[in-house]
């Protein structure tokens, strides 16, 4: 147990500091020097703030408080040889921080972190440039005398001031600045590329040297050389190899370890590498957390008990990473590339578990690193979550109903909603508004008038139809774009927002009910509605309000947005040939209404001087100010649903995904899973009928999914949660193909020929009204 896990600084929790106080109890005496460990804002996420509070940049670059470093002797490591490596001395496991809350953004963080000045060793001199190195390699691959390039590798990696000396740009600048790390990444990159193709004697002496360095004494605090050693050492190429992961694990514990202000430089540092090098060092990463929890060989590595850190380790350091890819617009890699697959394979709900009922202690969970877990694997979560809490709502009833002696009623563990067709909004509007506490359980909806069970299908009717109504640019709540095909929330004034209500309601049921509807909403939208992931406990505080760019208005309305941004490029007089002033103007009902964006926005001119804030505000009223209440009503429906700690491990992206369903479409998927009733996959029609879909083009294969299901969009599950049939329909072949969207069924007339289907289908997807409903 390292210093700082047993000796909590004097701001950490009471809950912390007990647990830490309990743990100090009965272990053994420290071993080795260990660097002081840092708290949660560092590496548990890095991008979310701890339960119950929302947490600030100065969580982040927090003074860094030393801590008292024990000392004992230990044994050199200079005799250690390659083949005894996993036998290296395992040091003690991380101290593993608060649950994270809320994501966080570094992009207001100084240029600079600002502490004490600490002197700067003197390094040896050893200029080597790239074209010198590429001579000797070539010199040695072509004379197969290797001792220079054998010389260049033993010195270079024999200490932190080595690895300095040959990868610094200049050896006698300090570069202490987050812009630039100081490191010469083409000399960095030739010599990595060569490592894996020179003999083993090379490679083994590198890894040594670099034992040699993680297991020096340290002596106060790190250095902005010793950084730049660790920035040069994660990209050693070496570490794909398992071989090596006992060394890969002691250097990810000790960048792990590093202090707050540490972590600021090497994460944008980090952002600063290329796309190839950093999608490197996160597979890399990936594949060590993946092999340490399903080993192929397990004598490989240490007992788990003895490693216990390694995860916890690579999880810190993948958020650095992560932190750096969210710094830079467009990202260096994709989010999903942070997923990590074999995380589908754990007990996710222990790992939820262990993340709600440990949280403000020091156990390790994946639900910390939200990150890595993919959208299917927080699916799994937010479902049996939801079916846990649906269980607990319905068991209450139940004994409430026991308690007062009175007959238990199976409806009672539903949701039931009865509607008419005719009053569709205003019937699900006081339906819910009556049902309010039973809004997780099961929702089954029944039309009246109609006979019929709903074993799903009528539900999802009620979906598709109530959402058509709503979005219907003539209900007036929503404003439909053209040029950006989404809508947005209309800002008329209005008394009552009880509808937007609804709203959120509708998309909370569908998330809840494992639903996917055929809403067009910008990607901005879910952004609020993650701001903030839980409901505030004060009323009074804002809901819905988040960091909204001209990036954001583009992807709404990209006509206004382009004329905001030319107005900020403009290189004439601005106040003079625009004329404007920091008001805007909206018409609601007919009437020109007027909006000051500051105090005396009226009076004040726009000038090329403060036209960045005059855009700004423009976005801003528009995105959040001027349709506060009706988002407002919006975020507090979809939350009276999904009130839920799992949200807090989603991306606006995921949330978008669970809502809507994927844009990625697979029919080669739909192909296998698709199931027949009156047909076999080996019928001539059928037959026709995938010869001709696959050949469809992406916008008619949309068409047909539209058609078929009611949204052009694929479930988190992929093609095979659609469930999707095609039916034998004994009619003329002379008919369209007829679609039942609430079963995902298409009924196909047994058509002669592939051109005669061709014709009929594309006719009948092309044509169809609305969400396809027969």
């Amino acid at each position: 147990m390292s210093e700082a896990a047993r000796d909590p600084s004097p701001g950490a929790p009471p809950a912390v500091a007990a647990a830490a106080s309990e743990e100090k109890k009965g272990k053994e005496p420290e071993r080795e020097k260990l660097p002081p460990i840092v708290s949660a804002g560092a590496a548990a996420g890095l991008d979310r703030g701890s339960k119950g509070q929302i947490s600030t940049f100065s969580s982040f670059v927090s003074t860094v408080t030393q801590k008292k470093e024990a000392a004992e002797n230990r044994s050199s490591p200079a005799h250690l040889a390659l083949p005894n490596i996993r036998n290296v001395r395992d040091l003690p496991p991380i101290c593993l921080d608060v649950r994270q809350k809320q994501r966080m953004s570094m992009d207001a963080l100084p240029s600079e972190v600002k502490g004490p000045a600490f002197a700067e060793p003197t390094l040896p001199s050893q200029p080597k440039s790239v074209k010198d190195f590429e001579e000797d390699l070539e010199k040695a691959e072509s004379t197969g005398n290797w001792k220079t390039v054998h010389a260049f590798y033993i010195t270079t990696f024999d200490s932190f001031p080595e690895l300095n000396a040959a990868f610094k740009k200049d050896a006698t600048a300090s570069f202490n600045t987050v812009e630039d790390s100081g490191v010469n990444a083409d000399l960095v990159n030739a010599v990595f590329d060569a490592l894996l193709n020179t003999p083993q004697d090379i490679q083994k002496s590198v890894l040594k040297g670099i034992i040699n360095s993680l297991l020096r004494e340290w002596k106060g605090p790190r250095t902005k050389d010793d950084l730049r050693a660790y920035f040069i050492l994660l990209q050693n190429p070496q570490f794909n190899i398992t071989s090596t992961y006992v060394i890969y694990a002691h250097l990810l514990r000790q960048i792990a370890t590093l202090v707050e202000a540490d972590h600021h430089f090497l994460v944008h540092w980090l952002k600063k590498l290329s796309q190839k090098k950093f999608k490197q060092l996160v597979e890399r990463l990936l594949q060590f957390v993946s092999l340490r929890l399903f080993p192929a060989k397990p004598e490989e590595f240490p007992p788990l008990t003895k490693c216990s850190w390694w995860i916890p380790s690579a999880s810190k350091v993948l958020a650095l990473l992560n932190t750096a890819n969210n710094l830079i617009h467009p990202p260096l890699i994709p989010y999903t590339d942070f997923y990590n697959s074999t995380l589908d394979h754990i007990d996710l709900m222990e790992e939820y578990h262990t993340w709600q009922s440990f949280g403000n202690s020091h156990r390790f969970s994946f639900c910390q690193y939200p990150f890595v877990i993919s959208i299917a694997a927080k699916k799994i979560i937010i479902q049996r979550d939801s079916e846990q809490q649906m269980i607990s709502i319905a068991r209450q009833s139940l004994v409430d109903k026991v308690s007062r002696r009175q007959r238990p009623d199976m409806n009672m563990l539903f949701l039931n909603m009865k509607v008419r067709r005719t009053h569709l909004v205003s019937d699900s509007l006081d339906e819910l508004t009556r049902k309010r506490a039973d809004l997780k359980k099961k929702l089954k909806v029944t039309f009246v008038g109609e006979a019929g069970l709903d074993m799903g299908g009528l539900t999802k009717e009620w979906f598709l139809l109530l959402t058509r109504q709503i979005f219907h640019p003539d209900y007036g709540m929503f404003t439909y774009h053209k040029d950006s095909n989404c809508h947005w929330f209309s800002s008329f004034k209005c008394d009552n927002y009880s509808e937007f209500r609804l709203v959120g309601i509708l998309m909370g049921l569908a998330v809840y009910n494992s639903i996917t509807l055929d809403i067009r909403f910008p990607p901005c939208c879910y952004k609020k509605l993650l701001s903030p992931p839980i409901v505030p406990s004060d009323q009074n505080t804002p809901v819905g309000i988040c960091s909204v760019t001209i990036d954001d208005l583009c992807q709404i309305m990209p006509e206004l947005a382009h004329g905001l941004k030319e107005l900020l490029s403009y290189e004439g007089n601005v106040e003079e040939d625009f004329y404007s002033t920091f008001q805007v103007f909206q018409e609601e009902f007919g009437i020109i209404k007027s909006y000051n964006l500051k105090p005396g926005g009226d009076k004040i001119p726009v000038t090329n001087q403060n036209r960045r804030e005059y855009v700004q505000l423009y976005t801003d009223f528009l995105l959040n100010k001027s349709i506060y209440k009706q988002f407002a009503a919006f975020y507090c429906g979809f939350h009276s649903v999904c009130a839920s700690n799992a949200l807090m491990l989603l991306r606006p992206e995921e949330v978008e995904i669970l809502v809507c369903g994927s844009p990625e479409l697979d029919m080669h998927a739909l192909q296998k899973s698709t199931q027949y009733d009156g047909y076999a996959k080996t019928d001539p029609t059928i037959r026709y009928f995938w010869e001709v879909v696959l050949g469809f083009p992406l916008d008619l294969q949309k068409k047909l999914l539209h058609f078929t299901t009611g949204s052009d969009r694929v479930p988190v599950g992929g093609m095979a949660d659609l469930n999707f049939k095609i039916s034998k329909n004994e009619t003329s072949t002379n008919w369209l193909p007829v679609a039942h969207t609430c079963f995902n069924q298409l009924c196909l007339p047994p058509y002669k020929s592939k051109k005669d289907l061709k014709q009929k289908l594309i006719i009948g997807i092309s044509n169809s009204e609305g969400f396809g409903l027969e």
